[in-house]
């Protein structure tokens, strides 16, 4: 069987020890996987780029090297775990939480993360940036799956039974993985969507978002959620102008620079760059999924001109949105 996942080298262990020996926090963003796995010294030669999604067998990396302490990064992408036969602990920000047999958890993109590991007989991690999330599901998944944003998730640990039905899916989406199939994108998001409802189904049904942590957790989960809502009115043309830090700050009766310390302090990112990463994720989906002139898609997100999209467009990811509507668009005229 071709393996997908590249396991460490001698190489890759030996630099990630000395990561962890420079210092506590590392205040880099990673913007993809493929980046991450690269400065952690893990080979990248079958990770592509541009798909931002994972899965692998934890021990296939960490068996040799346990017990193992992982530098603190702040990284920008989704994570899932599930402990199926395994002992560790995972960090948070500045929360800490116990990994054990019969364990689920996952933490969103923008917090530093730190994992101790004393074995990983069965571990499975899943890997992925909301860009995966939107281009492959749908441009609306947090309206679907809003605890997606929620500012913090402690692991749970499930029974036997419940557990059993999360493993049948997770290795599902790892037979998929590791097959070369056209449809494989399709196939893997599909099957995680059934994974998200699995979540939603035994974890929450009954979720209180107060219960989330202190105020400046609250505050960021109501900024991401306006965040999320104000650009999906604007692509539907529901809303004329993107908000400025003062509209974010007035609907949760902040001072705007008070709000944008604690968005900075809780994600490692301003409100400008969270802003101008929605544009562009939002201007993806427009893109790919309609056929809105590329002139009306810059007015709906704020740009008085088309030339100014394109260059803004182009400074984020490298390619103008003529050329990423004539790769990705799906939508028949």
């Amino acid at each position: 069987m071709q393996v997908f996942f590249v396991w460490y080298s001698s190489a890759a262990i030996y630099l990630t020890l000395y990561l962890i020996a420079m210092g506590d926090n590392d205040n880099r963003i990673f913007q993809n996987l493929h980046d991450l796995y690269k400065h952690l010294g893990i080979p990248t030669a079958l990770i592509d780029p541009e798909t931002d999604f994972t899965i692998f067998n934890l021990n296939d990396a960490l068996k040799d090297v346990l017990p193992y302490k992982s530098p603190s990064l702040r990284v920008n992408y989704f994570v899932f775990n599930f402990v199926k036969n395994g002992i560790g602990r995972y960090g948070v920000d500045e929360q800490r939480f116990d990994l054990s047999p019969g364990t689920v958890y996952f933490t969103n993109p923008g917090h530093f993360r730190v994992y101790e590991w004393e074995n990983t007989d069965e571990v499975y991690l899943i890997t992925l940036s909301e860009a995966f999330l939107k281009e492959n599901i749908h441009a609306n998944i947090f309206e679907e799956f809003p605890f997606l944003l929620a500012e913090t998730f402690p692991g749970r640990r499930l029974s036997p039974e419940v557990f059993a039905e999360f493993e049948r899916i997770y290795l599902q989406i790892h037979r998929e993985y590791l097959q070369r199939s056209p449809f494989r994108k399709r196939i893997i998001a599909n099957l995680f969507v059934v994974l998200l409802l699995k979540i939603k189904e035994h974890f929450w049904l009954d979720y209180n978002p107060i219960y989330e942590g202190n105020r400046s957790s609250l505050i960021v989960k109501n900024f991401k959620l306006l965040l999320e809502k104000h650009y999906r009115q604007l692509g539907e043309g529901k809303a004329t102008q993107p908000y400025r830090v003062q509209d974010y700050a007035d609907a949760q009766s902040l001072h705007p620079n008070y709000l944008s310390n604690v968005i900075k302090a809780k994600t490692g990112k301003s409100i400008g760059v969270w802003i101008a990463e929605k544009t562009v994720a939002e201007a993806k989906s427009l893109l790919r999924n309609s056929n809105i002139s590329i002139k009306e898609i810059a007015y709906r997100l704020g740009f008085t001109e088309s030339a100014h999209f394109s260059n803004h467009f182009k400074k984020h990811t490298n390619i103008s949105p003529a050329a990423y509507r004539n790769e990705h668009h799906t939508v028949q005229s």
